[in-house]
């Protein structure tokens, strides 16, 4: 339990973090290239991935490739919605990116859909519609234009994206660790492209504010990925209750966070998305194999 409640918290305050940078007028973009520089390192030391792995004439290079470039852009739409959308409706938007990767693993992975598992798929996709509906009394500027509800539906779709790429890598037989490490790389070469080219057209120069706060970002993003392997192995009996406490932590301490530190406005339909998230996550957990 320790290390579900330690991915919970982490995967919270990678929210929390981008929310304060972005209050401080630090530059996120840069944070999160520096984001997969420690995230790289850490997995390196850590994880001990054996990339010997990757020489393998059967190893999904086009797969990885795509998820070197898809691991930031979702970074920066999930940056982008916690400006727009806040905490709650961003964090709610990431965990019910399961509802997605569950169709997807019954249309390409063959996964066999029973009648709970088909309750909690039309519950969480109750739940997202409610979750992209923005406040009508709003009156923060992003709220007013598309941005309100489309960046959570772009987290959302993403990180469904993300789950089946992994999916598809772990499949062809690539050990998680080795295509974790390469990803974090590729993606930390993509990102510092992307300031150099910045740099170049007069943006914003590196900064050590964004370099400090990119770090803790990654060891943050890291450490949220490093807990919950560790619950899964440390419960490797009860994959449904890793599941379903870390998605359910995730929605519940997101609220509290975004509601609480950040004084974040949701309407009743925005409100009523999060008990029937929870009660999504809990079906599709208790329809898992044992």
């Amino acid at each position: 339990m320790p290390y579900l409640l330690s991915s919970v918290v982490c995967s919270v305050l990678v929210s929390v973090l981008l929310k304060l940078m972005q209050r401080r007028g630090i530059d996120t973009a840069q944070g999160i290239t520096w984001n997969y520089l420690a995230a790289s390192l850490l997995c390196f030391s850590l994880l001990d991935p054996p990339l010997a792995s990757l020489a393998s004439p059967h190893a999904p290079w086009p797969a990885l490739a795509l998820l070197a470039v898809l691991l930031p852009g979702i970074f920066l739409a999930l940056s982008a919605s916690v400006r727009a959308a806040g905490i709650v409706r961003t964090d709610i938007a990431q965990r019910m990116s399961l509802v997605l990767s569950l169709l997807a693993a019954f249309l390409w992975f063959g996964e066999q859909a029973n009648a709970q598992r088909l309750t909690g798929l039309a519950l969480g996709l109750l739940a997202i519609v409610l979750l992209v509906l923005r406040p009508r009394d709003a009156s923060a500027k992003a709220e007013r234009g598309w941005t309100g509800w489309a960046l959570p539906l772009l987290v959302l779709i993403g990180y469904a994206s993300v789950d089946v790429l992994l999916k598809h890598i772990a499949a062809a037989g690539t050990p998680f660790a080795a295509s974790l490490q390469v990803a974090f790389v590729a993606a930390f070469v993509v990102m510092m492209g992307v300031q150099l080219v910045r740099h170049a057209r007069g943006g914003p120069a590196l900064t050590l504010p964004a370099l400090g706060t990119g770090l803790l970002l990654g060891a943050l993003n890291f450490c949220n990925i490093l807990f919950y392997v560790k619950a899964h192995r440390a419960l490797p009996d009860n994959p449904a209750v890793v599941f379903s406490t870390m998605n359910i932590g995730v929605v519940l301490l997101g609220t509290l966070a975004g509601t609480l530190l950040f004084r974040e406005r949701l309407s009743r339909m925005n409100m009523l998305a999060i008990p029937l998230a929870i009660m999504a996550i809990s079906l599709i957990a208790g329809a898992m194999p044992r």
